[in-house]
């Protein structure tokens, strides 16, 4: 594998970013149809694109990112689906995929203590701001999904807390790519909880926002992770 090989294996999932991230918006069949090809194969590009990164290689979180992207895949093609059956798989997909990441992210954790930080501390309050009222909203359409909802708010908010406070000897890019990747996630998911436990009637837009934010979190996670290795 090689840097070109990756490169365009990147755009390629930027382009099929973009079109799903259109049909996401669309409510035509042939949209729908066309989503049942283009998100299944969003994840397995960029992970084909982050193994043919030759930065990638020795980088600390190989292991760990190709884990959270298997687990992005399930999730992905689980959310395809309806009801309460595949949304608790995605969830459970995602949340291992999470998991995975921030299990790599710790081992590069950073002084002084998280708890100390001002990237925790946001992401607390904005746990404490959105998951009770989420859990709620969900609570009333289906009472089983309250706990799944608040624990996976719990893990994503921790993760945003976790990838903001690495330890300084990896590269600054890194570190600020993986920051924002966590952030954005946390961004897509809140707006996915939005449309789908709050708003009634979601708009086009804002379909398109949660995937436009989605692929832009797990392409800027994958960016961050090819460049951990320590300068």
């Amino acid at each position: 594998m090689s840097t070109a090989t990756a490169r365009t294996l990147r755009r390629g999932y930027v382009a099929l970013a973009l079109v799903d991230s259109w049909a996401a918006g669309s409510r035509t069949t042939s949209a729908r149809r066309l989503r049942r090809v283009t998100k299944p194969l969003l994840v397995p590009t960029l992970a084909t694109a982050f193994v043919a990164d030759p930065r990638a290689a020795g980088s600390p979180l190989r292991r760990s990112t190709l884990a959270a992207q298997a687990g992005g895949w399930v999730g992905d093609v689980a959310l395809l689906g309806h009801g309460r059956r595949s949304f608790l798989g995605g969830v459970t997909a995602f949340a291992m995929g999470h998991a995975a990441t921030l299990h790599g992210l710790q081992h590069l954790a950073g002084p002084p203590p998280l708890r100390e930080s001002y990237g925790a501390r946001a992401a607390a309050g904005v746990w404490v701001a959105t998951a009770p009222l989420l859990t709620y909203a969900a609570a009333r359409r289906d009472a089983a999904l309250a706990a799944p909802v608040v624990s996976y708010a719990a893990l994503l908010a921790g993760l945003a807390a976790r990838a903001g406070h690495l330890d300084a000897s990896l590269p600054p890019r890194s570190r600020h790519l993986l920051a924002a990747g966590a952030w954005t996630f946390l961004l897509s998911d809140t707006l996915l909880a939005t449309r789908t436990f709050v708003l009634e009637d979601a708009s086009p837009a804002l379909d398109r926002a949660v995937m436009l934010t989605y692929t832009a979190a797990q392409l800027l996670l994958a960016e961050g992770a090819a460049r951990a290795r320590a300068d």
